[in-house]
């Protein structure tokens, strides 16, 4: 099977992950693909196959030599993202794209622009695989998943190619931020690992965002409006004042590169309780904290204005820049930097405007850069996936393997 054909197949499985969900992996359906996925790892000749309890696979190429080589894995994960449907994916390839507008659904008048998606303008005359425009495709992270998988059947089947031991691991619920809540560190075995899970062909990426999350509930008190003068106090407008009181051009659709940001991703409210959820991000740590302690500090003065109790806030850490536990040991960037080179790729350098699980698992102990798996807008209608660009990321991982052994 060809890494085509692969991704084609992991696509047909639907397997949105479920932040409501109490369960892990939160959806059943994640769980069937493992199910594929660890019966797949064998047939192409991986040892210690397993899933666990929770749904995450671990895997094994063994080395083809004595030498005395580091072990290190490939990591991506096995659900996509919630914010759109990823059942029934139609997928289809345009072949030899001629760098117009794409009609991906004729009948739903849903086409993809290259006014608005200039980026697709670098792969004309490529293959690119889309959908029918009603969900999203799931290169995000299944590209990443098919290009492992290839990897590992190209080495297993070409065994001039000196390689140490290599892992494997998949893992459930990376779209909700919990795909690192039960990776096994210490199990998997890893010196280092890279993530599979970038975007466009030649991402490199080895730090992130530092990530909190801030729920504000605001109390009011709530009077027949008739005869509210002097004694109601409205939950929703004391929120309303909040919002203002906020730096308002640092927010995501305001900022790039480096600049963090406030992003208001939830608000409901009667006049009794209202309440306010932000994700709070910087790359930078200090200014990090600096940004959580702005939003204790707005709370404080909403309570010196309207009463004590007005205003209560939850913070709540959620991972950290990888970059201070990669810098380290920046080798293992320059060997994924010099494997991109070698196989004629230019790398771009970049840092990551979210977060991925190498992130939390650099602090855990396994450094964990991020690679390109070559897809375009991610978690929408719009995504796409230029195939050359899948097969360099298998490409990547057969070298970066290769290296460690020379």
């Amino acid at each position: 099977m060809n890494i085509t054909e692969r991704f084609l197949k992991y696509v047909k499985f639907p397997t949105a992950s479920d932040e409501n969900s109490k369960t892990v992996p939160s959806t059943d359906d994640q769980r069937v693909f493992a199910g594929y996925l660890a019966e797949e790892l064998k047939s192409v000749g991986l040892t210690e196959v397993e899933i666990d309890d929770n749904g995450y696979i671990m895997a094994t190429l063994p080395a083809n030599t004595d030498k005395q080589i580091p072990t290190i894995g490939f990591i991506a994960h096995v659900d996509t993202s919630p914010d759109m449907s990823g059942k029934n994916i139609k997928a289809r390839i345009v072949e030899n794209y001629n760098g117009k507008d794409i009609l991906l659904n004729e009948q739903k008048n849903i086409v993809l622009e290259t006014a608005k998606y200039p980026e697709i303008l670098q792969y004309k005359g490529q293959n690119i695989i889309v959908t029918d425009g009603t969900t999203l495709l799931g290169a995000d992270n299944k590209a990443g998943i098919a290009a492992i998988v290839s990897a590992m059947e190209y080495l297993r089947t070409h065994p001039e190619i000196e390689h140490g031991k290599i892992r494997i691991g998949f893992t459930p619920d990376e779209e909700i931020g919990r795909g690192a809540d039960h990776f096994d560190v210490k199990k998997f075995g890893a010196e280092w690992a890279y993530t599979v899970d970038g975007g466009e062909i030649g991402e490199l990426e080895f730090e992130n965002f530092n990530a909190a999350s801030a729920k504000i509930t605001f109390k009011g008190l709530n009077v027949h409006p008739g005869y509210a003068k002097n004694k109601m106090l409205n939950s929703m407008l004391v929120a309303q004042k909040f919002v203002g009181m906020l730096p308002q051009h640092e927010t995501p659709e305001q900022t790039e590169a480096y600049e963090g940001f406030y992003h208001l991703v939830g608000m409901s409210g009667t006049v009794e309780e209202s309440s306010l959820t932000y994700i709070i991000r910087d790359h930078d740590r200090d200014i990090f904290e600096s940004r959580k302690k702005e939003m204790q500090d707005l709370v404080d003065k909403i309570n010196a204005e309207f009463g004590a109790g007005t205003a209560e806030i939850e913070l709540k850490d959620q991972y950290y820049n990888m970059r201070e536990k990669v810098e380290p040991v920046f080798h293992i960037v320059e060997l994924a930097k010099k494997s991109m080179e070698e196989v004629g790729i230019t790398p771009k350098i970049k840092p990551i405007r979210g977060g991925t699980d190498g992130s939390r698992l650099s602090f855990e102990g396994l450094p964990c850069p991020n690679i390109f798996a070559g897809g375009h807008n991610f978690h929408g209608r719009f995504e796409y996936l230029p195939i050359p660009s899948m097969e360099k990321a298998m490409q990547v991982i057969v070298k970066i393997s290769e290296n460690i052994a020379k």
